[in-house]
């Protein structure tokens, strides 16, 4: 089993990175008073507000910061602004098994999916695919917080893991498998294709989210993730959302998935939840879980914390 982070609990100090795109030292702030309201405490990266274009300082400062936090024996959590692009570009710089060593919560989505599975997948820590500080306003679903601050702070296993009562899982392909869930966005998850830090599916169940691309293009990547053999050996998919992924030469993410993904025979489910969309499941990277399309149920077989 990987490694679990210790619990977050009130009164606890959260790191505040800039790991990829930068965001408006305005919106940063704004972010981070709506987060003490919560009742944390927090503590920022030295380059948090640095701009270089589209990216936030250089790499070697991006993983300075990422790795400060993990040095800071007062931060429990670590959470980045949002993610953009150019988190793949801070890998190299990162030590792994001090990273191990000193397991702390790490939460993103949109191309923090890299860092997410390259801890898990190099430092054998359970990460989590759940809110970034962006998401940290009052217009924020009330079970979006519900599921970040849950699964940060509870050990209670087994756990459904539910969408919101508006949206129903659909379970496309029959089956019951369990293994680590590994994945994320799917743009992320390609770029790590042929790198060092290529996503390992082998025993597990991936999962699969996009935001603002056109259908023809999410085919595209899918059928990168098929050829390079990352549907061959995974034993599950869950597919979740393609926020305003527009249709293309007719086609639409439900056709994309009827025609390339159902027909892949692995037990499948879909509509979860996710990333981009307006409502986030906490999804735990690394963590076992049971993908069970017969019950139409994913249930969390091992927490994403410690006590």
């Amino acid at each position: 089993m990987a490694i679990k982070p210790p619990a977050l609990q009130r009164g606890d100090t959260v790191g505040i990175v800039s790991l990829g795109s930068p965001l408006d030292s305005q919106v940063i702030n704004e972010r981070i008073d709506f987060l003490k309201q919560r009742g944390l405490q927090v503590v920022l990266g030295k380059y948090v507000f640095e701009q270089n274009g589209f990216l936030t300082g250089t790499a070697e400062q991006r993983a300075e910061d990422l790795m400060s936090m993990f040095s800071n024996t007062q931060v429990k959590m670590i959470l980045p602004v949002r993610g953009g692009v150019g988190v793949a570009g801070i890998l190299p710089y990162l030590d792994f098994q001090f990273i191990k060593n000193n397991p702390k919560i790490v939460s993103g989505y949109s191309d923090i999916t890299v860092l997410l599975n390259t801890l898990y997948q190099f430092s054998d820590i359970i990460a989590l695919h759940s809110l970034l500080l962006i998401d940290f306003k009052p217009s924020t679903p009330s079970y979006n917080f519900e599921q970040f601050f849950t699964i940060t702070s509870s050990i209670a296993v087994p756990r459904p893991l539910q969408n919101p009562p508006s949206m129903s899982l659909v379970s496309r392909v029959r089956g019951d498998v369990s293994g680590p869930i590994v994945g994320g966005n799917l743009t992320s998850i390609v770029g790590t294709l042929g790198t060092p830090y290529e996503i390992d599916t082998a025993g597990k169940v991936i999962f699969l989210e996009e935001t603002h691309e056109p259908i023809n293009t999410v085919y595209r990547y899918i059928e990168h993730l098929k050829l390079a053999g990352k549907f061959d050996d995974c034993v599950g998919i869950i597919m979740g959302k393609c926020t305003n992924c527009a249709p293309a030469y007719g086609k639409s993410y439900t056709d994309l998935i009827n025609e390339y993904i159902v027909t892949l025979d692995k037990p499948l489910m879909t509509n979860l939840a996710s990333g981009h969309g307006y409502y986030k499941a906490a999804i735990l990277i690394g963590s076992n879980m049971n993908l069970n399309t017969m019950n139409n149920t994913l249930t969390l077989l091992e927490p994403a914390v410690s006590r």
